[in-house]
Order: structure tokens, then C-alpha cells, then sequence
């Protein structure tokens, strides 16, 4: 019996994603790789100089790097890529599935991203989102920015510690968390309601917020999924704010400050 065309696909994902490696690189994003023993570390390229900085994580990961002459290191990086001479090949992280992190924190909160594909603005969300405290940030497997080197060095270190999930389907990843007792707001720079009085009396729930890209926003899907619109208490426009600039604000206004 012929298999369904999405249980193939499905196949062929899974067996893509199996294969998928990333290189990350820069000392800080090496280091905490280096040091995060969830991480499936493949292949460690060093400048003699950068393996003196990054002996101590070298030793704790076990790892046994290729020690490059400077003028000869050249990485499979793009030419811009600023990597300090230590660059390092790895598997993605797998964080589970939303349940897996999204229950069991206190008023937990989660950062969803509808289309943010700029890897510079996810890797600022995820530090943002580990300062302040948030269980996940969630992203789409196809519209989103995946795990890569520039990521990485934005998050500065985040990406090692901070659940980064990407999901098929956005609005049903919505649904889910609804289900599991979250209150999804839709960050749209035109909703009547603040992000402050549209969690009035409620900041002891699990709330997720919702942020679309710079220009387009939400799309209409999104829109007519979460269970509210919402905009952030500011003096200027919400437009003018960056997507990063605006998760991290949000996320702070929907935190209990008593």
C-alpha cells in the first residue's frame, strides 16, 4: 500500500533533520557549546590562540580539536562570519516537544514567533527571553530562523540554555498551549487592550505572547487564533519598535512585578 504524500514527507523531514549539522563559531558560542553536554559536538577547528582561550572547555568536553595555522583557517563559513578562530560543527539541540517545556513553571511564559526568519532578531529574542525568565521561545519549521553560527552568536550563549522549539503548524501550536491553561496574546501595534491591562488580575496564568514579523505582522490565522489582540503601552508607534526590542519589552510587562 502506497504510503500518504505527508506521512513521506514527514519521512523525509525527519530523516533531513537527522543529518542536519551547524557550525557554530565564535569564542563565546564555541565555549558554551563546548560546555553544554546536551550539545552532539562533530568536528572543533582552532587558531592556536583561540585553543589557549578555550582550553578549559576544551578538556571539559572531551573533545579533540584541529589546531589550525591562522593564515590557513578557513572554516565553511560565509567570508563575513566574525569567527575569532574557533568555530565548532554540531547537531542541533532537541528540546522535546511544547508539553515537555511549557508545564511546571510557576506562571511560566513562552514567546511565539509568527514568520521571524532574521536570525540576528531570534538569537536577541533568545537572550532576552533567558534573562527575563521565559520556559520557551517557539518558531515555524519553515518560517523560521533555524539554529545557525550567526544565531548563535547573537544569543550569546542563550541558544545552549534556552528552549528554542520549532513547530509545523503555528496556530496549532496556539491551540495547544490553550488547552494546557495559557492565555495567548497577539502583539498588533492597532489592538485597543495594553499587554498590562489585558492580564489584569490574570498574570498568575501561563500566558504566551505572539510576535510577527517587522512590517507584515500577524497573519490573519494568527490573528483569529490567540485569544487576544494586544499592543504594548508606549508613547511611539508600535511599528518603529524592532521585533526583538518588542518581545523583550512585552515579556517584561507580562511578568508579575507585586
Amino acid at each position: 500500500m502506497k504510503k500518504p504524500k505527508w506521512v513521506v514527507q514527514k519521512e523525509q523531514e525527519k530523516k533531513a533533520d537527522a543529518n542536519q549539522t551547524v557550525w557554530l563559531f565564535g569564542l563565546h558560542a564555541v565555549r558554551d557549546a563546548l560546555e553544554n553536554p546536551a550539545r552532539e559536538k562533530i568536528k572543533l577547528m582552532v587558531t592556536p590562540n583561540a585553543q589557549i582561550k578555550l582550553e578549559e572547555a576544551i578538556a571539559k568536553a572531551g573533545v579533540e580539536p584541529e589546531v589550525v595555522d591562522p593564515r590557513k583557517f578557513r572554516p565553511p563559513l560565509d567570508p563575513g562570519s566574525v569567527h575569532q578562530g574557533a568555530v565548532l560543527e554540531v547537531k542541533p539541540l532537541s528540546w522535546g516537544a511544547l508539553k515537555d517545556v511549557c508545564i511546571g513553571a510557576e506562571a511560566p511564559r513562552v514567546l511565539l514567533l509568527d514568520r521571524v526568519t532574521d536570525p540576528h532578531n531570534v538569537g536577541a529574542i533568545l537572550r532576552s527571553a533567558e534573562v527575563l525568565g521565559a520556559s520557551a521561545v517557539v518558531g515555524m519549521r519553515h518560517h523560521a530562523a533555524p539554529e545557525t553560527g550567526a544565531l548563535a552568536k547573537t544569543a550569546s550563549g542563550a541558544l545552549e540554555r534556552q528552549p528554542y522549539l520549532r513547530v509545523r503548524n503555528l496556530a496549532d501550536a496556539i491551540k495547544e498551549l490553550q488547552s494546557m491553561g495559557y492565555l495567548v496574546l497577539g502583539l498588533d501595534g492597532e489592538a485597543d487592550m495594553t499587554v498590562e491591562s489585558a492580564l489584569e488580575g490574570k498574570r498568575d496564568r501561563p500566558v504566551a505572547l505572539v510576535l510577527g514579523a517587522e512590517g507584515p505582522g500577524l497573519r490573519e490565522k494568527t490573528k483569529e487564533t490567540v485569544d487576544a489582540l494586544v499592543r504594548i503601552d508606549a508613547g511611539g508607534g508600535f511599528g518603529s519598535l524592532n521585533v526583538s526590542n518588542a518581545a523583550a519589552i512585552a515579556l517584561y510587562a507580562s511578568r508579575d512585578h507585586s
